[in-house]
C-alpha cells in the first residue's frame, strides 16, 4: 500500500501528483476500516479525504498552520500526521481524541470540538506570523453548518477589515445555493485564483484611482458583478475576502492548482469554496449522511452498526417523549434546537409538531434569545441545548432572559461525563452558572421517571426562567408513569431513611448513593439517602433536618465545585448548622478535564462511583479506608 509509507505529510509531498488519487482511496478505505472497530464520526471525514490529500500536499504543514473547524472530520488528517499506528484507539480510555488536540501532535495548532472556531484562531495565528515578520500561511478549514454560527462571521468581519493573509477553506456538503460544480466553475475558479488575474484586477484598481470616481465606482461594480454572476461569493467579497469556487473538493485536479494558486497569493484573506458530499465514497453513509454522521462500531461490508443493549430508554428520548405529551395538552410549548435535534430528542416532537419546533443552526446565542423573544408573547419556550454548548450563549441567559425573569425553559441534556466526547463535551458547569443567577430555578433529574415530572414542572412555571439537566445514554431502568406530575417547587425527597449518614444526591448520581447506602449498611451506619431534585431554590427544612439528625453529611453531584454543594454549605452556614459538629463533606468533579474513556471509568477518575462515596464517609468518621478485593474502597 502507498499509504504505509507515509508517515508525515513529508513523505506525502515527495510524491507525484499522479499517486494521490490511489493515496486517496487508500486513506478512505483505512478511515472506514478504523471507525468500524471504534466507532466516531464517519461522514465528515470521508467527505474531505481528497481535500486533505491536496491540503498536506501544497501547504507545508506543520510550518504552515492547517486549523480544522470542529475536528469531527480530522481522522484522515490523524492518519497522516503520524497516528495511524493509533488510529484504532480513537475516542478510546488513553487514545487519541476524537477532535483535533494540540498536545496530540504538532499538527494540530488548535484544539476543537465545538464549530465555527476556526476563522478567529486563524486570525490570531495569522496576525501573530504578521508581527513576527514570518512567512507561512494559515489556513481554516470550516463546514457550511459551522458557517451558520454567529463568530464564523465576526471573524470574517474582521479578517476582511484588516486585510490579513489568510486562507478559508469552506467545506461545502450541504448548502443549497452552491451554483453547479464542473469544469467551466473549475477552469473560472483556476484562472480567477491564479496570479495574472489577480495582478491585473490590482491593476485596474490602481487605475481606477486615476479616473473620476463615479467611474472608479461603476469599474468595481461591473467587475464585482461579472465575477459574482460566474462564480457567486458577493456575501464573502462584502465581508472582505476574495472568493474562489466553486470547485469539486472530491477532483484533485481541480484542487491542487487552486490550492497552489491560493499558496502563493501575498496580500488579503482569501475563501475558497469547496464542494463535497459527506461520507464519499462507502455507499451507506452516502446513503443516509445523518444515521453515518456519527457511528458505533459496525460492520464494513455490510453497513450495519452493532445495536447496544437497552435495559431502559434513554433519557434524550424520555424528554422527546414526555413533551410531546405535555405539547399535546397545551398549545403554547414549542421546542427549540441549535441544530442538534437528534441528539436533544426534538426530533420526536418535531414529527408530532413540525411547525411547534425549530432548529435555528449552529447558533445558540440566537437560540436562546430567540426563546426569550417567543416567551414574551405568552408561549413556552423549550430550548433543548447541550450543557456544553450553553456555554456559548450565557450572556444571552443572563441579559435576555434572567434579567426580564423570562419563563424560557432550558432542557440541558449530557449533564455530567459523557464519556468518548470527552472534556469538550462534558456537562460540568451548568449547575454553577445557572445558579448563581436571580431567580432561576435549577433542578436535575435522579432518573427517568424524575426527568418526566420535572418536563410536566417546566411547563407550569411561567413567571421566571427554570432549566432542568439529565444525563447522556440510557436511564437506570425504573418504572415511568403515564405522565408527568408537577413537582413542588424547592423540594426535595427521602428516598432510604437512616439516622447516622446523609447522603444528598442531586442529579443522576442518586443510584451511586443507594449503593453505598448498602455498602455504609453492611458495616452499621444506618444511612439516610435523599434526592434534592432543586439546586435553587433549595430544600432549606429538608438539608436542615438532615444537618440535625445526621453526624456526616455528604453533598453528591456531577458538577463542577460552585455548585449544588457550594449553595448548601452557604446555605448551612448562613443558619449557623455547621457549629454542632456536623461532619459535611461536598463530592463534586475534580478541579481537571477529564480525558476521554467510558463514563463508567471517567466517572471512577472523577470519584464518584458508590466506593468512593463511602470512603468519603468512612474518612469524615476517622475510620481506615482500604481497597477491598473488588476495587472498591472500604473500612
Amino acid at each position: 500500500m502507498m499509504l504505509d509509507a507515509i508517515k508525515s505529510p513529508a513523505d506525502l509531498r515527495s510524491l507525484k501528483e499522479s499517486d494521490l488519487k490511489q493515496l486517496a482511496d487508500e486513506l478512505r478505505a483505512e478511515t472506514i476500516s478504523a471507525v468500524s472497530v471504534t466507532g466516531g464520526h464517519l461522514g465528515a471525514g470521508l467527505g474531505v479525504i481528497e481535500l486533505t490529500v491536496a491540503l498536506h500536499y501544497v501547504f507545508d504543514t506543520p510550518r504552515d498552520r492547517l486549523v480544522w473547524d470542529v475536528g469531527h472530520q480530522a481522522y484522515p488528517h490523524k492518519i497522516l500526521t503520524g497516528r495511524r499506528d493509533r488510529i484504532r484507539t480513537l475516542r478510546q480510555g488513553g487514545g487519541l481524541s476524537g477532535f483535533t488536540k494540540r498536545a496530540e501532535s504538532e499538527y494540530d495548532p488548535f484544539g476543537a470540538a465545538h464549530a465555527s472556531t476556526s476563522v478567529s484562531a486563524g486570525l490570531g495565528m495569522a496576525v501573530a506570523r504578521d508581527l513576527e515578520g514570518k512567512p507561512h500561511n494559515v489556513v481554516c478549514v470550516i463546514g457550511d453548518g459551522a458557517m451558520s454560527a454567529g463568530m464564523a462571521y465576526e471573524a470574517m468581519n474582521n479578517a476582511g477589515a484588516m486585510d490579513s493573509r489568510l486562507i478559508v477553506i469552506l467545506n461545502d456538503n450541504d448548502m443549497s445555493i452552491a451554483p453547479p460544480v464542473g469544469a467551466m466553475s473549475a477552469y473560472l475558479a483556476r484562472l480567477i485564483s491564479g496570479r495574472t488575474y489577480r495582478s491585473l484586477r490590482q491593476i485596474g484598481k490602481k487605475f481606477g484611482k486615476h479616473l473620476p470616481k463615479f467611474i472608479e465606482r461603476h469599474a468595481a461594480r461591473a467587475e464585482e458583478f461579472a465575477r459574482a454572476f460566474w462564480t457567486g461569493g458577493t456575501l464573502f467579497e462584502e465581508l472582505g475576502f476574495y472568493y474562489v469556487g466553486p470547485i469539486d473538493g472530491h477532483n484533485l485536479d481541480h484542487l491542487l492548482p487552486v490550492l497552489k494558486n491560493v499558496r502563493d497569493a501575498r496580500n488579503g484573506p482569501i475563501l475558497v469554496h469547496v464542494v463535497t458530499k459527506k461520507g464519499k465514497g462507502y455507499a451507506p453513509a452516502e446513503a443516509s449522511d445523518d444515521k453515518y454522521h456519527g457511528v458505533v462500531k459496525f460492520d464494513v461490508a455490510t453497513g450495519v452498526q452493532a445495536k447496544t443493549k437497552t435495559n431502559a430508554p434513554s433519557y434524550t428520548k424520555v424528554f422527546g417523549q414526555s413533551l410531546i405529551k405535555e405539547a399535546k395538552r397545551d398549545d403554547k410549548i414549542v421546542a427549540i434546537t441549535a441544530a442538534m435535534p437528534s441528539g436533544t430528542g426534538v426530533d420526536l416532537f418535531c414529527k408530532e409538531f413540525p411547525n411547534r419546533t425549530f432548529d435555528v443552526g449552529i447558533a445558540e446565542q440566537h437560540a436562546v434569545t430567540f426563546a426569550a423573544g417567543l416567551a414574551t408573547e405568552g408561549f413556552k419556550p423549550f430550548a433543548a441545548i447541550y450543557s456544553t454548548f450553553l456555554q456559548r450563549a450565557y450572556d444571552q441567559v443572563v441579559h435576555d432572559v434572567a434579567i426580564q425573569s423570562l419563563p424560557v425553559r432550558f432542557a440541558i441534556d449530557r449533564a455530567g461525563l459523557v464519556g468518548a466526547d470527552g472534556p469538550t463535551h462534558a456537562g460540568a458547569f451548568d449547575v454553577a452558572y445557572l445558579g448563581c443567577l436571580p431567580g432561576f430555578i435549577v433542578m436535575a433529574a435522579a432518573d427517568e421517571a424524575e426527568l418526566m415530572h420535572m418536563v410536566a414542572t417546566a411547563v407550569t412555571i411561567d413567571d421566571r426562567p427554570s432549566a432542568f439537566r439529565f444525563p447522556r445514554g440510557e436511564g437506570v431502568g425504573v418504572e415511568l408513569p403515564a405522565e408527568g406530575k408537577p413537582l413542588e417547587i424547592g423540594k426535595g425527597r427521602i428516598v432510604r431513611e437512616g439516622h447516622k449518614v446523609a447522603l444528598l444526591s442531586f442529579g443522576a448520581r442518586l443510584a451511586e448513593c443507594l449503593k453505598a447506602a448498602e455498602e455504609l449498611g453492611a458495616h452499621g451506619l444506618a444511612t439516610t439517602v435523599a434526592d434534592a431534585r432543586f439546586a435553587k431554590p433549595l430544600d432549606t427544612a429538608l438539608i436542615l433536618r438532615l444537618a440535625r439528625e445526621h453526624e456526616v453529611l455528604v453533598t453528591i453531584e456531577e458538577g463542577s465545585i460552585g455548585g449544588f454543594g457550594s449553595h448548601v454549605m452557604h446555605m448551612l452556614a448562613e443558619h449557623g448548622a455547621l457549629e454542632n459538629g456536623l461532619k459535611i463533606r461536598s463530592m463534586v468533579l475534580p478541579d481537571v478535564f477529564i480525558d476521554h474513556d467510558k463514563p463508567e471509568r471517567m466517572y471512577e477518575q472523577a470519584g464518584l462511583n458508590a466506593p468512593d462515596i463511602a470512603a468519603t464517609v468512612m474518612k469524615a468518621l476517622g475510620r481506615t479506608v482500604k481497597v477491598s478485593a473488588g476495587g472498591g474502597r472500604v473500612a
